[in-house]
């Protein structure tokens, strides 16, 4: 059986990884840890990301967490085939994997039974001609007409990703996010647990992260992936923070609009990914504030627990 822990970013899922991980090896149960975070993908993008440190991941083993270098693309295609590899390994060595994260997309890629349609270059083509004249906001509002649901997890900034929407939209007749909605057909037996917070404790809280990502180094950071090619990854280049701070440093932003900017766009994130797991009612929502939420999700997997690790 697999865990999943998602929810908006800021709500304490990697804190809450390691409680569970750390919870069961009590009991003599083992468990691994599979990273859904896209942004996580990357090496040396650390603060930006609120990547925990090396030092609090070496108790448990994770997987998928710097694996990218920050020029190559993100894809969820790839990452569903090497996010199922690493929880057949995890399965096979009997430990629990417990998936964590934030990316909805992905998430759904590896629970449920996703096929990735194939692809049209003419289609594909005639979209990214339209990307270029139009601007990936143009192409969004398109998407929000043909599919909503495609248009709010991968948001209006996203062209390379908007593009795919819509070539897929256009051969298969069906919604790009038709896939996401096959509850009826997990991959695996899984539960997926919510972290959710009110609305006004979530924004102070993620107010407050981007502040400290400035006080934590994010510009030293970043300067030092400058020489690697962050500017030229299409994905990477893109994450929210990092592009701030690229602006920052060519003196495009002062730090207090880079932080001003960076508030704002992680408020919309948190506010899509909200919008996108409350969709999912496979979802068990849990108060993120609770100081039990280990014990919570023990208690509610316990005798499918039981059944999957042969007791």
């Amino acid at each position: 059986m697999i865990v999943a822990l998602v929810g908006a970013t800021g709500t304490g899922k990697s804190a809450l990884s390691l409680a569970l991980a750390q919870h069961w090896a009590a009991r003599g149960i083992a468990a691994e840890v599979v990273n859904a975070d896209a942004m996580q993908l990357y090496r040396g993008m650390d603060i930006g990301t609120a990547k925990l440190p090396a030092a609090e991941r070496t108790a448990v083993p994770h997987h998928l967490i710097d694996v990218l270098d920050v020029t190559d693309e993100a894809s969820v295609a790839r990452y569903q085939h090497d996010a199922r590899a690493a929880i057949e390994g995890i399965l096979a060595r009997g430990a629990v994997p417990i998936l964590v994260g934030g990316s909805g997309l992905y998430l759904a890629a590896v629970l449920t039974d996703f096929r990735f349609p194939g692809t049209d270059p003419e289609r594909r083509a005639h979209w990214e001609s339209e990307l270029a004249q139009r601007g990936p906001g143009a192409l969004h509002a398109v998407l929000v007409e043909r599919d909503p649901v495609a248009a709010a997890a991968i948001g209006p900034h996203n062209g390379r990703r908007i593009v795919r929407a819509l070539e897929v939209g256009d051969l298969t007749g069906e919604p790009f996010s038709a896939g996401l909605a096959a509850r009826e057909r997990p991959w695996r037996p899984y539960r997926q647990f919510g972290l959710d917070l009110d609305r006004a404790t979530l924004v102070a809280r993620l107010d407050e992260r981007v502040r400290g990502m400035w006080r934590d180094g994010l510009l030293d950071e970043v300067r030092g992936l400058l020489p690697l090619g962050l500017e030229r990854g299409v994905t990477a280049s893109r994450a929210i923070g990092y592009a701030q701070a690229i602006a920052q440093l060519h003196g495009e932003l002062d730090e207090a609009e880079a932080i001003a900017q960076t508030q704002s766009l992680t408020r919309r994130y948190a506010r899509r990914q909200v919008g996108w797991f409350r969709r999912d009612a496979s979802i068990e929502t849990l108060d993120a504030a609770a100081d039990d939420l280990a014990a919570q999700v023990d208690h509610r997997v316990a005798d499918l627990l039981a059944a999957s690790m042969g007791g």
